[in-house]
């Protein structure tokens, strides 16, 4: 099986679902932040291994947290998805760590700040030019 086949692409998303449902759902461990988002999967074409990119919506130490107790919850989650996806084999799941979303926030945020810096000099450089026109027509008037 190709690693980009419409089959193995349907399995990332089903295993992306699931994943999902699994963690916001039926786990119940205190270190798992409640705005945990499964970003992406990755199942390998001989369904042995999945890499799971986790993104967590706070900070570093609530995402550490959050991969902590995933990690010790492994077993659940791997039994879990057995029983909810029908493959011939349950991949092993590693949780990653994805900064993409904070990474897209603090790049909107940055774009934010030069529009209104760049907004605010166009005022600045209008009232100039406004002025001199004031002054230009005064000094015509005379």
């Amino acid at each position: 099986m190709r690693k980009n086949s419409v089959k193995n692409t349907r399995i990332n998303a089903e295993v992306l679902r699931e994943l999902s449902r699994i963690i916001s759902r039926e786990i119940k461990d205190p270190r798992i932040s409640p705005m945990t988002t499964v970003v992406a999967v990755e199942v390998a074409p001989d369904l042995k291994t999945c890499k799971a990119y986790i993104s967590v919506l706070g900070s570093e130490e609530e995402l550490a947290d959050t991969l902590e107790g995933l990690r010790s919850a492994h077993g659940y989650i791997k039994r879990e998805l057995a029983h909810s996806i029908n493959l011939r084999n349950t991949p092993d799941i590693r949780f990653i760590a994805d900064q993409s979303i904070a990474y897209g926030v603090n790049m909107s945020k940055k774009i934010d700040i030069i529009n209104a810096e760049l907004h605010e000099r166009e005022k600045a450089a209008s009232d100039i030019g406004t002025e001199s026109e004031d002054f230009e027509n005064e000094e015509g008037g005379r």
